[in-house]
């Protein structure tokens, strides 16, 4: 029975839709407490002084904590997969709270008290002054130095910096027929997920256990053991249906102090939620990024060198630091044929909400500098963009010339430009929309995009897998690997269910995971589950069937022992004959009095793999020049993400990704008050943040070549939908007005500035 490639029902849809799955808020334990917060009003500056004193008096208050009580080492809060490596490890620069203030809202207190209203009141009574320094908000400025610099440790506030530089890169520039240089700017973005980060924690014996809407859960547990200087095997981490996470909960946020919490109050349960408006703030956001680039062009369109250097806003904390600048350094490489490339890139400290990693990584970032500068060149040729970029492109196979294990081992870009193309009606509509007047204009615009599976070699890739047979013929499957509303939990069941030959509904799924129980796995990121933890779970469901097999033999007949038998339908098959059913093994395998023994398969991988997915997108907009509005007319995605595992799940996903890259594109953006560096639009009021109402058909293809190294020929898909639609918008723009815009989003703000300097308004 095959159901790879099927679209299955999500297995977790009917408890979510009838409202009985359990988040984190609906375990909350009787009698828990409540945690609050207290967030510095300044940017940069020192705690001169702090009293407490009458938020402890008040009624209800059980625990006041100050910076001056926690932890003094510091430690590292992102998702990365930890090595042993020094090399391999993150940057160790938090701690719990704090009296050395590095953002607007920097954590330097917390009360513990009876209710979440009691604990709110409490937090006004906590007197704190302030010795106060002049924020930097900007990353080249910050690489000027600050007095003092945002940590120590970093007196230029770089927090790190990468290059390289493949062929000559000066050589070629003036060997071109053409040198472009543009500068461009990507916005400060927050995730948005429904389920704010919430997490409470309490104890069981000498252990603390804590349930948290995470990706991570297993990371969570051995930072949790960093934080508080404890062996990681007394903290145990619980992980409920999630409601959303984009990459915000791929960082352990405040769970490390809600452990350190309930071991001062007796280890009772004690909830820390967030407010809305403190996930903007204080969790993480998208690395705002400065582009400087340069590319030089022969006269016939090829491309002879591109040189880049980006400065990457890292905010106050390291969190994933260097590795999202440094991911969109290593994409300048793939995709097109360029043998004369070069990038710096440099990650800064400054006085702002700290970047971590969100839907792409980085690269939606460096797609859109990217093919902007793609149709930018085009238009200085007066050459078609898509034209262009089929000069310039790969073919088929090719490998990173740095980090060679990733390589494109299937290549669908050029099949997925003229999907998209044909869809759009390219050449119809470029030519229809030349030489436009009047106060509306339509332009079409594309982007292309490569992504890559997973982290290695760059990161350490493990995961597991579990896998039981009941006693009727069914199996328990577990996996560390953590379903976030992405559907994984339906494509193990998939997965799981082909190598078995049996239906999905006979694969019972767990999943909540359990660090004391659930196989290690390193989380949901990365787009790297249905690859990396899908190799463990098919391998997983190979070895079980193994045992069955053998097991099998042991029962049957000896007319059948000696020939080839396959697991099929629940049954054991010689051929076209049934000689013994699942179930009655399952159960000989519990109570046979002569050979009883549990079936089961357990494996851990570290998978030493990866491979490049590709993309397109196509838009079609108009723009109203009197309002300085945008409006898209119809836009489609095309992926080449390998075999399709379940059609509907894939396009569910490039549906919610479309949505982001649009929001990316045209709205979305964290504004700062330039003197304080306060966040000014902290709430879904202020942000603008796309609705259903706002958001136009969406459309999307896929180009299934099998990956020889996917478990079943998949490749990422998670996260490259969110990539492409910026750029493409943009060069839609491009095309419509004769306006090239370097900085997102094309508010009508910005739109009405742009089109003003070009003298259309």
């Amino acid at each position: 029975m095959k159901t790879v490639g099927q679209s299955i029902k999500r297995v977790d849809a009917y408890e979510k839709v009838t409202g009985r799955a359990k988040y984190t808020d609906d375990l909350i334990l009787n009698r828990c407490l409540f945690a609050k917060v207290l967030h510095a009003p300044i940017a940069n500056g020192i705690v001169t002084s702090i009293d407490t004193s009458e938020a402890e008096a008040l009624d209800g208050v059980v625990k006041v904590v100050t910076f001056h009580e926690v932890p003094t080492h510091t430690y590292p809060t992102p998702g990365h997969p930890w090595s042993v490596e020094q090399s391999h490890q993150d940057v160790a620069d938090r701690h719990l709270l704090t009296g050395r203030i590095r953002y607007y809202g920097d954590d330097i207190a917390t009360v513990v008290a009876e209710d979440e209203v009691t604990a709110s009141r409490a937090l006004k009574l906590i007197k704190a002054e302030y010795e106060e320094y002049p924020p930097v908000l900007h990353p080249r400025d910050a690489m000027k130095g600050s007095s003092p610099p945002v940590h120590a440790e970093n007196p230029d506030n770089i927090l790190a910096k990468s290059g390289y530089e493949i062929g000559h890169v000066e050589e070629a520039l003036l060997a071109s027929d053409i040198v472009l240089k543009e500068s461009f700017c990507t916005p400060m973005v927050q995730h948005c997920h429904i389920e704010a980060p919430i997490s409470y924690a309490y104890m069981e014996k000498d252990r603390i256990v804590v349930v948290s809407s995470t990706q991570i859960p297993h990371i969570v547990k051995r930072v949790i053991g960093q934080a508080l200087g404890i062996p990681w095997g007394k903290v145990r981490v619980i992980k409920p249906y999630i409601g959303g996470g984009f990459g915000n909960k791929q960082d352990v946020l405040y769970e490390p102090l809600n452990a350190f919490l309930t071991t001062l109050v007796g280890g009772r349960p004690v909830k820390l939620d967030l407010s809305r408006e403190e996930t903007f703030a204080n969790t993480r956001t998208r690395h705002s990024i400065e582009y400087d680039l340069t590319a030089g062009v022969s006269k016939e369109g090829k491309i002879l060198a591109k040189d880049m250097k980006a400065y990457s806003n890292q905010g106050a904390y390291a969190s994933h630091g260097h590795a999202i600048a440094a991911n969109g350094a290593t994409a300048w490489r793939h995709m097109y044929d360029v043998k004369n490339i070069r990038a710096d890139a440099y990650t800064v400290y400054t006085n702002t909400p700290v970047g971590g990693a969100m839907r792409g990584y980085g690269i939606p970032q460096f797609c859109f500098v990217s093919e902007c500068l793609m149709d930018d060149m085009a238009h200085k040729l007066s050459m078609d963009p898509l034209k262009f970029r089929e000069l310039n492109l790969y073919d088929g196979y090719f490998e990173d010339p740095v980090l060679t294990p990733i390589a494109a081992n299937t290549n669908g870009i050029r099949e997925c430009m003229r999907r998209g193309a044909d869809y759009i009606h390219w050449e119809e509509k470029r030519d229809l929309y030349k030489n436009q007047t009047g106060d509306k204009r339509r332009g079409v615009g594309m982007a292309l995009f490569s992504y890559k599976t997973g982290v290695w070699p760059i990161s350490l890739e493990i995961s597991g897998a579990r896998l039981i047979l009941n006693q009727d013929g069914s199996v328990q499957l577990q996996t560390g690997a953590a379903e976030i509303g992405q559907g994984s939990d339906t494509v193990f069941t998939q997965m799981a269910a082909d190598v078995l030959g049996l239906c999905p509904e006979d694969v019972h799924i767990q999943s909540f995971q359990d660090t004391d129980i659930t196989p290690f796995d390193t989380g949901a990121y990365a787009s790297r589950q249905t690859y990396i933890s899908g190799t463990a779970v098919k391998e997983c469901a190979e070895l079980l069937r193994e045992k069955i097999l053998s097991y099998a033999r042991t029962l049957i007949s000896e007319e059948y022992k000696d020939r080839e038998l396959k697991l099929s339908e629940k049954q054991i098959w010689c051929g076209k004959e049934s000689v013994l059913s699942l179930e009655e093994l399952a159960l000989e395998s519990y109570y046979s009095r002569s050979s009883s023994s549990a079936i089961t398969s357990d494996i851990s991988r570290q998978i030493k793999k990866n491979t490049i997915a590709f993309g397109a997108c196509f838009a079609e907009i108009e723009v109203d020049l009197k309002l300085s509005k945008i409006r898209i007319l119809d836009i489609i995605n095309v992926h080449d993400s390998g075999k399709i595992i379940n059609p509907q799940l894939a396009s569910m996903q490039v549906h919610g990704g479309m949505s982001m890259g649009i929001g990316y594109g045209l709205s979305e953006q964290m504004l700062l008050d330039e003197q304080t560096g306060r966040v000014l639009n902290g709430t879904l009021l202020d942000y603008k943040l796309p609705t259903a109402m706002d958001a136009p058909d969406l459309h999307l293809d896929f180009v299934e070549l099998e990956d020889p190294t996917g478990p079943f020929g998949n490749k990422a898909l998670g996260e490259p939908p969110a990539i492409p639609p910026a750029p493409a918008i943009r060069n839609a723009f491009l095309n419509a007005t004769g306006v090239a815009v370097n900085e997102i989003p094309l508010s009508p703000q910005r739109v009405f500035q742009e089109l003003r300097k070009a003298g259309l308004v």
